[in-house]
């Protein structure tokens, strides 16, 4: 999996690509807790991730209940495979996908 992040206006982007699951969850998890208390505004690109395994949806999980205390998180270019799996988990009423 490779995360690339841009920050611009105050919106922390990270972009990634590749399997989110227990054995890179870890890293994404350790991205988004690398930008700290000051993180307002995070959005996650999911265009290029093509699987998620329950590691990566606790990892969303957590950045979520992070973000409603700090500020907003949202996922955009969600693949239809990957939404499938937010939907029959109940995480696509959880998270902001757009």
């Amino acid at each position: 999996m490779n995360i690339n992040i841009e920050k611009e206006n105050g919106i922390t982007l990270m972009k990634i690509e590749g399997r989110l699951d227990t054995t890179t969850a870890p890293e994404l998890e350790k991205a988004i807790n690398n930008e700290g208390d000051a993180l307002k505004s995070l959005t996650l690109d999911f265009k290029g991730v093509d699987y998620i395994s329950s590691a990566g949806l606790r990892v969303l999980l957590s950045a979520q209940k992070k973000m409603n205390v700090q500020g907003y998180m949202e996922l955009i270019g969600v693949s239809e495979a990957v939404m499938d799996v937010f939907e029959m988990t109940g995480f696509a009423d959880i998270l902001v996908i757009k």
